[in-house]
C-alpha cells in the first residue's frame, strides 16, 4: 500500500478533530492564537483554526459562593466573628476581563470583605451590630460590586450569615437577658398577689359589714323582744319590776347555757362565778353601769344630776 495517501489522509483527519471542539453549558471557552486572545466561544459546538489556535481555558459562568470568616472588635471592646457568604458569578460579556485581569478573584472579594467588616463594626456596639447587620451587608456589596466590576465579576449578593460573640460575652447576654425575664415575672406575680390580697380585703370588708349588720339586727331584735317579754310579764304578774323580769330572763339563759355545755361530750369551758347567785349580782352591775351611763348622758346634755 502506499504510506503517502494514508499519511495525508491521517493529517486531514486530525484536522478536522482539532477544528472542531464542544463548550459545555454555562461556560465559555477562551481562545487563543499563537498565545494571544482571539475570541470568547460560548456554549455549544464551536470551530477553530487547527494548529493555529487553541483552547486556553474554560470559564466557570454559573453563581459561586464564597464564605469570608472575620474576626473584628466591636465599639464596646468586645471580640466577635462575623461570617459573610458572598455570591457571584463571571459576567458572560466580561470573560476576558475575568481570565486575564485577575488570577484570584476569591483572594481579591476575602480582602474587601475583611476591610469593609473591619472599617464598620469597630464603630457600631455590639447590641447594634446586630441590629445594622443588613446595612453591614449591603455596604459589602456595594464595595464589591463597584471594585468587581472592573474584573469582570457581578456580585449577586453579600448576607451577614452569623455573628458569634466571645463565649463569656454571649454568656453575659444570656445571663441579662434571664434576668431581665426573672424581673418581669417577679413583677407580675407580685401584681397578681396584690390582686388577690386586695380582692380578699374587699371580700373580709364586705364579710365585716354584713357580720356587723347582722349583729345590729340581732341585738335589736334582743332588745325587742326583752322589752315585749318585760311588758307581758308585768301585766300577767303584779307587783313584779323590771329589774325582776331581767334577772329571771338571766337565770333562764344561765341555765341554757349550761344545758348546751353539758351536752356535749369534750368540752373545757369554765364559768366563774359557777353559782345562780352569782346572776344576782351579774343583774346589779349591769343595772349599775347603766345608771351610770344615763348620768353621764344628763351631764352632758346640762340637765341637772341628782
Amino acid at each position: 500500500m502506499p504510506i503517502v495517501p494514508i499519511v495525508v489522509a491521517v493529517i486531514v483527519l486530525i484536522t478536522i478533530l482539532l477544528s472542531v471542539f464542544v463548550v459545555q453549558q454555562s461556560t465559555a471557552a477562551v481562545i487563543q492564537r499563537f498565545g494571544k486572545f482571539a475570541r470568547v466561544a460560548g456554549a455549544g459546538l464551536n470551530l477553530k483554526l487547527p494548529w493555529i489556535e487553541t483552547v486556553a481555558a474554560t470559564v466557570d459562568l454559573r453563581v459561586r459562593q464564597l464564605d469570608v470568616k472575620v474576626e473584628t472588635k466591636t465599639k464596646d471592646n468586645v471580640f466577635a466573628v462575623v461570617m459573610v457568604s458572598v455570591q457571584y458569578y463571571v459576567l458572560p460579556e466580561k470573560v476576558y476581563e475575568a481570565y486575564y485581569r485577575l488570577s484570584n478573584a476569591d483572594r481579591q472579594i476575602t480582602s474587601y470583605v475583611f476591610d469593609v467588616v473591619r472599617a464598620s463594626v469597630p464603630a457600631t456596639l455590639l447590641d447594634d451590630v446586630f441590629l445594622k447587620k443588613d446595612e453591614i451587608a449591603m455596604a459589602i456589596k456595594g464595595e464589591l460590586t463597584d471594585v468587581m466590576d472592573d474584573y469582570g465579576y457581578g456580585i449577586m449578593t453579600a448576607l451577614v450569615t452569623d455573628i458569634d460573640p466571645d463565649p463569656e460575652v454571649k454568656h453575659s447576654m444570656n445571663q441579662i437577658n434571664a434576668n431581665r425575664r426573672l424581673r418581669e415575672a417577679a413583677a407580675e406575680k407580685a401584681e397578681a398577689d396584690r390582686l388577690i390580697l386586695v380582692a380578699a380585703a374587699r371580700a373580709e370588708a364586705e364579710s365585716k359589714k354584713l357580720q356587723g349588720e347582722g349583729i345590729a339586727a340581732q341585738r335589736a331584735a334582743i332588745v325587742t323582744g326583752l322589752k315585749e317579754s318585760v311588758e307581758q310579764f308585768q301585766h300577767a304578774v303584779a307587783g313584779t319590776t323590771a329589774q325582776d323580769v331581767m334577772t329571771l330572763v338571766m337565770m333562764t339563759q344561765y341555765f341554757d347555757t349550761l344545758s348546751a355545755i353539758g351536752a356535749q361530750s369534750k368540752t373545757n369551758t369554765l364559768i366563774v362565778p359557777h353559782s345562780p347567785s352569782g346572776m344576782s349580782d351579774l343583774a346589779s352591775q349591769i343595772q349599775q353601769s347603766m345608771l351610770a351611763t344615763d348620768l353621764v348622758k344628763e351631764g352632758k346634755s346640762g340637765a341637772p344630776i341628782v
